[in-house]
């Protein structure tokens, strides 16, 4: 172990007792997908049939959440906020960042298209990182609260508005920061999370102070564990998307005096009905053709580019989460010739990338921008000037060099060896994705597509045809649903046959936040059996061996994995990387 790689181990473990998480109830292990990993690779639909039973835990944590009645007098206060002037806040970090997004758009989205663009522009987006980190996630920012208040008071957030602070576990620091920063700024603040409220108040105390807080209203969607140990971009997301997309409509109905009563009802028969049909044969057969074809792409070296227009920035989310939690290549610049070309991409129809970002976000791209003084004020002084160096690489210039329009289908052009899989949705504009799997098609490459809802696909060979019953919802927020849970289960399943999930826990994560820092030395204790601050020095051993190629988006091997190869057959970093290569590739 060199000096440096030990100093950053024992910084960890001074502070760890914040960040060691293994107590919350989506970081255990799920009963259903015990032996995921198993099953999948023995037959597909089977194991996507688990993934989708789990997902009948966020239905029951929806009809819950119906039962309470609390959707009116949120969607009461929505309205109000808006109606006198006031600004909507959604702020997250990693899934729930992703998500406070995608809610901000489909806010902005509906307001456009009915002409009041005004209205639409009273919401707001905050992610650790800015929206640089819907690509990639910006390292460090999840863990500093400070951070999340920098944010949102960038934003002025003050008197009459509304945030909702969102966090899947609960206790993220940055989240936790944009609460306080709202509360203390005269904003209505209400905390969204997926943890019961004893075991966040018995182990970190961060969270405990904020349920403690009787001005912040808590709004508890605990579904359970989750698919995938602690990856919450599955169903801990998925409930989130389904309340508060329900909220935002009712809060639209009353706006525009619409009927809004009843709206929780319906979509809690219609989610009911989305999940008989993604657990049906007729989807799952299809769906795990898709799965395989993915698989074989990859396998072959190949590489997916997805096709997408009403939910581009559903295929986004799904597509930038696999890398943090698989260890896959993120998005590659299209100037960056250096990093591991991504294994899967976005287009969608704009000509050019600017606007093709402006279509995903239904508004300006909107990144961190801090000078060196205003970092330093944040930081401690040893962690500045790498916080400095991070913020100079995650701004709008840097964003757009994901060319995601027309203008960067060059870059990938379709091999034999590629594949193609256009997201048809019912607010599509035109023929992109057709005619762009007609080219995929031609040039050899394997074409496939996944429609959602009330749309009119082409009748491809592989045609994954998702039913979205008719709730009468003007956000649509349950075709959002289904697209959020068809692609989870997609791309969950496609990672799970190459071998990246080992029952149902996600050995190949990347350390890149002290949560998952947390959860891979958890990893690697459970896989070696050696002590909690023996396996988190190991671990530090090998970030700072695979670091230099993390940061320059290279292919690397998977920190949880090297570290158990380390320790099982006593070899140094080289030849466990060399021994994992040659037992189970992929990297």
């Amino acid at each position: 172990m060199s000096e440096a790689s030990d100093a950053r181990a024992r910084e960890f473990l001074a502070i760890a007792d914040q960040f060691q998480l293994g107590a919350l109830v989506t970081e255990s292990s799920h009963p259903v997908t015990a032996r995921l990993s198993d099953v999948a690779r023995a037959d597909t639909a089977e194991g996507l049939r688990l993934l989708f039973e789990v997902d009948r835990d966020v239905l029951e944590g929806f009809r819950r959440f119906v039962a309470s009645d609390r959707a009116m007098g949120l969607s009461d206060r929505v309205a109000e906020t808006v109606r006198r002037g006031g600004r909507l806040f959604f702020t997250g970090c990693g899934s729930t960042g992703r998500l406070s997004i995608l809610l901000d758009s489909l806010w902005r989205g509906f307001w456009r298209s009915v002409g009041r663009p005004e209205v639409g522009d009273r919401a707001f987006s905050v992610m650790a990182g800015g929206d640089f980190a819907l690509i990639k996630s910006v390292e460090g920012f999840e863990d500093f609260t400070q951070f999340g208040r920098r944010q949102i008071a960038d934003l002025g957030v003050g008197p009459g508005d509304m945030a909702f602070a969102i966090t899947e576990g609960g206790e993220t620091s940055f989240v936790i920061g944009t609460a306080w920063q709202a509360l203390e700024s005269g904003a209505d603040t209400v905390f969204v999370y997926n943890n019961p409220d004893e075991i966040l108040r018995a182990h970190v105390r961060r969270s405990r102070e904020v349920l403690e807080e009787p001005r912040i209203e808590k709004l508890n969607l605990a579904t359970g564990p989750m698919a995938i140990s602690g990856s919450t971009r599955m169903q801990a997301t998925t409930i989130q998307l389904a309340v508060l997309s329900t909220v935002l409509e009712m809060a639209a109905r009353r706006l525009l005096g619409k009927p809004f009563e009843g709206v929780p009802q319906r979509m809690l028969v219609g989610l009911e009905a989305v999940l008989r049909t993604l657990e049906s044969e007729d989807v799952r057969r299809p769906l795990a053709e898709l799965v395989e074809m993915e698989e074989g792409v990859y396998r072959s070296g190949g590489r997916v580019n997805y096709l997408a227009d009403g939910l581009g920035i559903d295929v986004l989310t799904d597509t930038t989460e696999r890398s943090p939690t698989f260890c896959t290549p993120p998005y590659r610049r299209y100037d960056d010739p250096t990093a591991a070309e991504s294994w899967s991409f976005l287009y969608v129809p704009e000509p050019h990338s600017p606007e093709a970002w402006r279509h995903i976000l239904q508004r300006e791209p909107r990144c961190v921008s801090w000078s060196e003084e205003e970092i330093r004020s944040m930081v401690p002084e040893d962690k500045a000037d790498r916080t400095i160096e991070i913020v100079r690489r995650i701004g709008v210039a840097d964003l757009l060099r994901f060319r995601i329009g027309v203008d960067g289908l060059a870059d990938r052009l379709p091999r034999p060896s590629d594949g193609a899989v256009g997201i048809f949705g019912a607010t599509d504009r035109g023929d992109f994705q057709a005619s762009q799997l007609a080219l995929a098609q031609a040039k050899g490459a394997r074409i496939a597509g996944l429609a959602i809802g009330d749309c009119d696909p082409p009748n491809e060979p592989l045609m994954v045809r998702v039913p979205v019953p008719d709730a009468d919802l003007l956000l649509r927020g349950l075709e959002r649903c289904a697209a959020k849970m068809a692609l989870n289960a997609l791309s969950t399943c496609t990672m799970v046959r190459l071998g990246r999930v080992m029952g149902n826990t996600m050995v190949w994560v990347v350390p890149s936040n002290l949560k998952l820092i947390d959860r891979s030395t958890r990893y690697i204790s459970r896989l070696t059996g050696l002590g909690y601050e023996d396996a988190c020095r190991l671990l530090f051993e090998v970030i700072e061996y695979i670091e230099p190629r993390m940061r320059a988006d290279q292919k690397y091997p998977p920190a949880v994995g090297l570290a158990v190869y380390r320790h099982r057959f006593g070899l140094g970093n080289e030849q466990a990387e060399a021994r994992l290569r040659e037992e189970i590739g992929g990297f």
